[in-house]
């Protein structure tokens, strides 16, 4: 499915499959994933969905319908239902038969974009839907071929949340829509044992609750099942641009083909549980809801905490498994995800855990009492997604990836989870990118008060012992954040090895999955190299990093910066859309702690600036506004310090079209390679940037400065 890479640049690492979680079917002997693939010879992306079998690691296609996406098994045998994008903006639900490929056939199309689609079997030839879509005002579902255009464009706000993240709020709210494939029969149709949609409705109708909540929110907010559907929406009592607060509901469907829907029920108030919440499931029985929930309200990254609610459907009552006398639980490490075992008598838990994303199982029976912890079943790489084998087993099938691998599912026995057995590996543990595991290790070192402070280093898969390398010192966004061994497409530390450079990838204090002290803690990471050729990278946090590393002596250790979307004044930080994230972590609003603000303000030191800075910054960025990487431009060209502008219309924080992010690769890498060194990167073509820039140069002749560099 890859083709061998003599190296691994960044045309490999794009124009490679990328590739889903697998999801078993009931009798655990196939497994239904999707996965995309771009060309930049054609200039397409392919989207296919494909069925593993378990038992012999092959692979079928069973559809390359470029707008097909989100497949999941139906009912017990080997049928599948996924969502079709159409030309005009509405969604159809595609029946297959996964062990008959070939054949499919839409069982209902509904009036507009929907996607996260979830299932529930409630009998043979029965199965409850819920999808998310953008409601209109009145409660039907968005369509954007369906909006009027205006005859003037203006915008009239009275309250906060003008833009966020990459648009502006508009009358249209995220929700939850229901419905039914059932199966027909002889007396209705002349096709028996066809699925066909029924009863698609809005289930939030009238409830002022928005769900999933924007921007991120997916699959991981909602869950359907016997009894009905439960959710986590923004608490509508307060102002979402300055609080995370959330609250857990229910909606009593019990039949889902009833029109209209019942007023949610909140569930699951805990005292001191005020904020954020996510990742609700269904027990099983149907009986109990498992999810997590936050205490800080405003911080969105405190500790997850998992609560129970109990025989909900009677006399609901909540609890905290891992509760302890301080309130703050007794195990220190954060869950980002939730599920239950097959049993329903143990809770399998997606966690960061030092630099990874590892899975663990917290049994249930007998309850947890004092200082009970989750069992880890992985270690080293990066869960994405964990499922149970098949529907009567108590093996977990995984979904994973590391920094060398972009995809793998392996089937663990959490009794035995040490002898895992290897379903699949999309890129041969690396191999097929010239990869391997040996390139990649771990650092520590005492940093801020006494922190053990942990860092990945990853060496040129052609590294030498005795030979000296230039370094490239990535810092990571959040801050509440972490670089952990997990494949990313965007900011991958093999592609900097690849060009020769050692990679530190350091988790200083305010990292996550190092305890929630930790993240909570404030700090720098210290110095921890000392070479006359080093490059220093960052992103949004990491970023503001650069900015403030351009006004201090710390600078002077580098030969270049490269900052993505960083933070040039914290008083622009009034303009972002989330207000909660600087109120929070400078203390409180600018009025009430202006001596802060100004004290951690990267402009305030734009006297110093003299090293060179590739400055990018795109203009649906909301989060931190376009006019902060200008500023940064502007002081850096005026100032006569050697810099360059890269700026793309049609991004927001990330750059993810596949032929902005060539660009932005060969920009960035050619940028520090520059100042190090070390050759251009070249494209498959034998070609180097240049003729990007010129391109960029004809359409905007003053935006990209000559410096000598291309």
């Amino acid at each position: 499915m890859v083709a061998t890479a003599k190296k691994f640049t960044p045309e490999v690492m794009l124009q490679a499959p990328r590739r889903g979680p697998a999801t078993p079917s009931p009798d655990g002997k196939l497994a239904i994933f999707s996965q995309s693939t771009y060309s930049f010879d054609s200039h397409s992306k392919v989207n296919e969905i494909g069925v593993l079998d378990i038992t012999n690691g092959q692979t079928l296609i069973i559809s390359k319908d470029s707008k097909a996406s989100e497949s999941t098994w139906l009912g017990s045998g080997y049928e599948v239902v996924w969502l079709k994008e159409l030309e005009n903006g509405n969604t159809s639900f595609i029946i297959a038969d996964a062990s008959q490929p070939g054949k499919s056939y839409t069982a209902g199309t509904v009036p507009g974009p929907v996607s996260n689609l979830k299932v529930y079997t409630i009998k043979p030839g029965m199965v409850a839907i819920a999808v998310a879509g953008q409601a209109n005002p009145d409660g039907t579902l968005y369509s954007p071929k369906d909006e009027q255009k205006p005859h003037s464009s203006a915008r009239i706000y009275d309250s906060l949340f003008v833009r966020h993240w990459d648009r502006y709020v508009t009358n249209q709210r995220s929700t939850i829509f229901t419905g039914v494939l059932q199966k027909s029969s002889p007396k209705v149709t002349s096709r028996p044992g066809r699925y066909h949609l029924m009863g698609f409705q809005n289930a939030l109708a009238g409830s002022k609750l928005e769900s999933p909540i924007p921007p991120f929110g997916g699959a991981d907010h909602f869950d359907v099942g016997s009894q009905g559907i439960c959710f986590v929406a923004k608490d509508p009592d307060v102002d979402p641009a300055i609080h995370t607060k959330c609250n857990l509901y229910f909606i009593n469907k019990e039949d889902f083909m009833e029109l209209g829907s019942p007023e949610p029920i909140k569930l699951g108030e805990l005292r001191g549980f005020d904020g954020a919440a996510t990742s609700p499931v269904f027990s099983p029985d149907g009986n109990h809801i498992a999810f997590l929930k936050m205490k800080t309200d405003g911080y969105e990254s405190d500790k997850n905490h998992i609560v129970l609610i109990h025989n909900f459907a009677g006399l609901a009552t909540a609890s905290e498994p891992l509760a302890s006398g301080d309130g703050n639980g007794s195990w220190d490490r954060s869950p980002r995800s939730i599920a239950w075992a097959n049993d329903g008598k143990a809770l399998i838990l997606e966690t960061e855990d030092v630099g990874c994303g590892c899975l663990f199982r917290l049994d249930l029976t007998p309850p947890p009492g004092p200082g009970w912890k989750p069992t880890k079943l992985t270690s080293g790489g990066n869960v994405v997604a964990a499922a149970p084998a098949s529907s009567d087993s108590r093996l977990l099938f995984i979904s994973s990836n590391s920094l060398v691998d972009s995809s793998t599912y392996t089937i663990i026995d959490p009794v035995d989870p040490v002898n895992a057995r290897v379903v699949s590996s999309l890129t041969g543990d690396g191999s097929m990118f010239g990869l391997s595991p040996a390139q990649v290790s771990s650092l520590w070192w005492k940093g801020a008060n006494d922190h053990s402070v942990h860092a990945w280093m990853v060496k040129p898969s052609f590294y030498k012992a005795g030979e000296k390398y230039p370094l490239a010192y990535l810092i990571h966004g959040g801050p509440q954040g972490a670089w952990n061994d997990s494949w990313s497409t965007r900011w991958n530390p093999c592609i900097f090895a690849e060009q020769g450079y050692i990679v530190i990838a350091p988790n200083p204090t305010g990292s996550t999955g190092y305890g929630q002290g930790f993240t909570d803690a404030s700090g720098l990471s210290g110095e921890v190299f000392h070479t006359s050729r080093a490059v220093a990278l960052g992103a949004s946090y990491g970023g503001y990093m650069m900015n403030w590393i351009q006004g201090h002596d710390l600078a002077k250790k580098f030969k270049a910066l490269v900052c993505h979307d960083g933070v040039f004044s914290l008083t622009a930080q009034l303009s972002t859309d989330e207000l909660y994230f600087p109120v929070h972590d400078l203390g409180g609003p600018l009025w009430k702690k202006q001596d802060t603000w100004e004290q951690w303000d990267p402009s305030r030191f734009i006297g110093n600036w003299n090293t060179p800075m590739l400055v990018i910054h795109s203009e649906l960025d909301y989060r931190l506004t376009m006019a902060e990487g200008l500023a940064a431009f502007n002081v850096l060209q005026m100032r006569g310090v050697e810099s360059r502008f890269l700026s793309f219309p049609d991004e927001n924080h990330w750059v993810l079209k596949p032929e902005n992010s060539r660009v932005w690769h060969h920009q960035v890498i050619n940028w520090i390679n520059h100042y190090v060194g070390l050759p251009k990167l070249l494209d498959k073509e034998g070609k180097d940037d240049s003729e990007y820039v010129k391109q960029a140069r004809r359409a905007y002749p003053t935006a990209v400065p000559a410096l000598g560099l291309d």
